[in-house]
């Protein structure tokens, strides 16, 4: 992160550059392609430790659980995060893996969406279990599964950001 004042500037003209050149006004807007998020999948070190956390703390029901097709003995599960949408997570055993880093083209964070009295809940709940996390406009919460992946539960509906409406 920058704190010059003079890259910053730069950035940011870059930045209204790029959305003058490709931000089409809403109504100009072709239908997506894609029909929503099939699953999204992240790594697990410990199969039970993960069932425990997103389901047990943050009460997204397992939903499946089978061997990896592309690696034997591993276990690909999934959870669901509403709207048809799921978190997918496979563990690797033998594979010598190291912690969360970032990396380019790697997750930064995943956002769900929650109800806000179901934000409030969870959010109680994370306090109860010592985790963690950066509380960002009231509405956010950032903090990290027990394998280092980031998470945001946010109490906007979706298609909405801080009160803007994207979609």
């Amino acid at each position: 992160m920058t704190n010059d004042t003079a890259e910053v500037a730069r950035l940011t003209a870059e930045r209204d550059r790029i959305r003058q050149a490709h931000l089409r006004p809403r109504d100009q807007r072709p239908a997506s392609t894609a029909r929503g998020v099939h699953h999204v999948a992240l790594i697990s070190s410990d199969v039970e430790r993960t069932v425990r956390f997103y389901q047990d703390l943050l009460e997204f029901p397992l939903i499946d659980m089978f061997e990896n097709r592309d690696y034997p003995g591993s276990t690909h599960f999934f959870f669901d995060i509403g709207h048809g949408n799921t978190l997918a997570f496979f563990d690797l055993p033998g594979l010598d893996l190291g912690p969360y880093q970032e990396v380019l083209g790697g997750l930064h964070h995943c956002a769900i969406s929650v109800e806000p009295a179901t934000w409030q809940r969870l959010r109680d709940k994370l306090d109860a279990e010592g985790v963690d996390y950066l509380l960002e406009s009231e509405v956010s919460i950032y903090f990290t599964d027990p394998d280092g992946a980031r998470l945001e539960l946010l109490a906007d509906p979706l298609g909405e950001m801080y009160g803007t409406k994207l979609l």
